[in-house]
């Protein structure tokens, strides 16, 4: 394994809190984006670079994404704070699904003008049509107009996938559980820790070839191209403070 700079937008995010201090850890140079000064200040504690911006404008992601040099990016942003574990309100799901489709060309044309190798981003594993278990990710998902992250989800693919020079790396996450997330435990049949993904990606700086991978606990939606590729396991968990 071999120090890069890695970019994370959406590094105060559920995901993106438990993954700054494992890129750290392994020696990378990081910069994360929020939009948040007090955010901000954290990541600036924790060690990585922080950058305070808005990822729909498009002048300001080139110019942070280009002036770290990155070298890898990862793409963990969301928008559903204020999500529970009873209620993910349909504004947050749609908001989540813009965000996506919006600000990820954004981040794409970034990675492409600083000379990125690896873009890794957060997709999902709960939008496999039906049909014979476990799924694997060559498996269809669901045409339903009806869903509303499915959008978002489509054009994430797409532009990861269709990065012109760069590698895409697909992590399809079950619903979060752990720290900063509406549930202590699984909550439904595709689920996967917060750490567990997390260190997904952080893998995915250095292991594995392009590609799809199902991030998700042991269950109707089959993890082995990720323990065997990357080298994951559902089990792992950062130590308690």
């Amino acid at each position: 394994m071999s120090p890069k700079r890695v970019f994370v937008a959406g590094a105060s995010g559920a995901v993106g809190r438990r993954l700054i201090p494992m890129l750290l850890a392994d020696g990378h140079e990081v910069t994360g984006t929020t939009r948040s000064p007090a955010a901000a200040e954290r990541l600036h504690t924790l060690g990585a670079r922080p950058v305070v911006l808005d990822v729909r404008d498009e002048a300001a992601v080139a110019s942070a994404v280009v002036d770290a040099r990155t070298e890898v990016l990862i793409h963990q942003l969301t928008d559903l704070a204020g999500s529970t574990a009873d209620d993910y309100p349909k504004e947050l799901l749609a908001s989540t699904a813009r965000l996506r489709m919006e600000a990820t060309p954004i981040l794409v044309r970034a990675a492409v003008a600083a000379g990125a190798t690896r873009l890794i981003a957060q997709s999902s594993a709960m939008l496999y049509a039906p049909g014979p278990e476990p799924h694997a990710e060559d498996d269809p998902l669901v045409t339903s107009q009806t869903s509303i992250v499915l959008p978002g989800i489509v054009e994430l693919e797409r532009q990861v996938a269709n990065a012109p020079g760069i590698d895409g790396f697909l992590l399809r996450y079950g619903l979060l559980y752990g720290p900063g997330t509406p549930t202590d435990g699984p909550a439904g049949p595709v689920t996967v820790h917060i750490d567990a993904a997390a260190w997904a990606a952080a893998l995915a700086v250095d292991a594995g070839p392009a590609g799809t991978y199902n991030v998700v606990d042991d269950g109707p939606v089959s993890n082995a191209k990720a323990r065997e590729i990357l080298g994951w396991s559902p089990e792992f968990r950062l130590p308690a403070p």
